[in-house]
Formats: structure tokens, sequence, C-alpha cells
């Protein structure tokens, strides 16, 4: 889908996008993606470790008897 963009897509998007949001709004606007996009890359991030890390217990806790 991203490989059949040419330059009149990305230009007509950016006037589309501007018509829409308007130029004031703009840098609030890539402000908030960027800081949502960087708590999602964190919260990936941190639901990778869980599934990586071994199962250990913690202090003060004693292991289920099998």
């Amino acid at each position: 889908m991203i490989r059949n963009l040419s330059a009149w897509h990305i230009i007509v998007l950016v006037l589309v996008v501007l018509l829409l949001f308007g130029a004031n709004r703009l840098p609030g606007l890539a402000k908030s993606v960027g800081q949502s996009m960087k708590i999602f890359k964190t919260e990936v991030k941190d639901l990778r470790d869980d599934d990586t890390r071994p199962d250990e217990p913690t202090e003060g806790t004693t292991p289920p008897k099998v």
C-alpha cells in the first residue's frame, strides 16, 4: 500500500491535512502524536519484556506447592 504512493499523493495528503487542521494546530497535533507513539512503544516493550522474563517468585512469597 505504501509502495504505491507517489509524490503527488503525498502533496495532496499534506494539503488535505493543512485544510483540515490548519497551520496553527499542526505543531500541537504533531507533539501529541509523538507523545502517543512514545507511550505506545514503551508499553509494547514492557509487554515483550514480560513475555521473555522467566517466572520468578518475588521476595517474601513461597512458590506454589505442586
